[in-house]
């Protein structure tokens, strides 16, 4: 697994709950190891994303951050190498070579926005670095930036501990369930 945290800027319950968990689900699907949330704390969001992962394996760390500027500041100062998609900068064609010779002895923190996106944001990062110059979804740019940084091993990533599991077929959906999964599920109906 790699060692890549993903930072969601600013998380506003009942306005990002499904784009910060599909920048969750797309960051743990594509290779990172884990995701601090800032923003309103989200026990339900949390938990659900917690819950993905006991599920569908890991290693994959959901975190809550009460103070991002803080957050990044200490990464920084750990060393890692900050990394923030936005539009405005440099193309990933320009930097990918350079930030995947950096990736392989830093730790990478990849900070996705929200809201309006603070200018300390852009001052921290080591790199502002762009998929386009067009307005497009986190959650995409996301995927492409960590689908060429990673050189598309998020087709042979080995989630640990699944307890479902999908089998590839050309015709339907095949899904292998652990015991423990079954059971969970028949409890967690049966208390519906």
């Amino acid at each position: 697994m790699s060692r890549i945290t993903v930072l969601r800027l600013s998380h506003r319950i009942g306005r990002d709950d499904r784009v910060t968990t599909h920048v969750a689900l797309t960051a743990r699907a594509f290779g990172a190891s884990g995701i601090a949330i800032s923003g309103d704390r989200d026990e339900n969001l949390l938990n659900s994303l917690r819950g993905v992962t006991e599920r569908w394996g890991g290693p994959f760390e959901v975190t809550h951050v009460d103070d991002w500027l803080r957050y990044l500041k200490e990464r920084r100062s750990e060393g890692d190498l900050l990394v923030h998609l936005t539009m405005y900068g440099l193309s990933l064609l320009e930097v990918m070579e350079e930030l995947k010779r950096l990736s392989a002895t830093r730790t990478m923190v990849v900070i996705v926005g929200s809201s309006k996106v603070p200018r300390e944001v852009y001052d921290l990062a080591d790199y502002n670095v762009s998929i386009g110059h067009q307005p497009h979804s986190e959650v995409a740019a996301l995927a492409v930036f960590l689908d060429r940084l990673l050189e598309g091993r998020v087709f042979s990533i080995a989630f640990q501990g699944a307890k479902i599991v999908v089998i590839p077929d050309p015709r339907r959906k095949r899904v292998v369930r652990s015991s423990y999964d079954r059971e969970l599920r028949l409890r967690t109906e049966g208390e519906s």
